[in-house]
């Protein structure tokens, strides 16, 4: 290695962050930036890494994507019966964290975890292309298997199956909702002094908060 990964380190300059910079609802805020990161082009924008535990409090990350967002919360899927599906129906909260390197940018969202209606399941795997939706029949997600020659055989198996016809929703594959009580805006800046904006709910309303980096 030409460096030590104690000599890796960048400044942050591009911009700054203050209590009056942000707006008083924090999925507005969410959005402002989403749309800042989408104009900058920054790949993949909606990537997220996912955060949850298990029945004995051990910690668990993947990055997953974002599908919708509203006043109502961030909305992703998943099978249910895949780590991550089970984790999150046994302990039902979760962090969100999206990093945006190019505008030196991280938002950080905790919440309660809840299933979508099977409507709004149905409408988002209706959307998807084919090749998912079969996917989502194909793979047992978490499941050990031995070799990928099994995902292949039932993919050709399900293709044949659904042929001419559309596919339908796996019972056991649709999405969550995070509903967040607590989200931070963080700007990066020089010599780790960052910014953070950081919101709570306090019942019906929001509280803003300047933290310490």
């Amino acid at each position: 290695m030409s460096a030590t990964l104690s000599d890796l380190r960048k400044e942050y300059t591009l911009a700054g962050l203050d209590l009056t910079d942000v707006l008083p609802d924090p999925m507005a805020q969410f959005r402002r930036w989403f749309d800042a990161a989408l104009g900058a082009g920054v790949p993949e924008p909606n990537a997220m890494h996912l955060s949850t535990v298990n029945a004995d409090g051990r910690p668990d990350g993947r990055i997953v994507l974002i599908k919708d967002v509203s006043d109502a919360g961030f909305v992703f899927y998943t099978n249910y019966e895949s780590r991550k599906g089970q984790e999150l129906l046994g302990q039902p909260f979760a962090a969100l964290t999206f990093f945006w390197p190019e505008l030196e940018r991280q938002i950080r969202i905790e919440g309660r975890v809840e299933k979508v209606s099977d409507a709004e399941s149905d409408a988002y795997y209706a959307s998807r292309p084919r090749g998912s939706q079969i996917g989502a029949w194909v793979s047992q997600q978490s499941r050990i298997i031995t070799n990928r020659a099994v995902l292949e055989t039932r993919q050709r198996d399900l293709e044949a199956q659904f042929a001419d016809q559309s596919v339908p929703r796996p019972p056991y594959w649709g999405g969550f909702r995070l509903v967040p009580d607590a989200l931070e805006f963080w700007q990066g800046r020089p010599s780790r002094l960052h910014d953070r904006i950081h919101y709570r709910r306090e019942e019906n309303s929001w509280v803003l908060e300047r933290l310490s980096p």
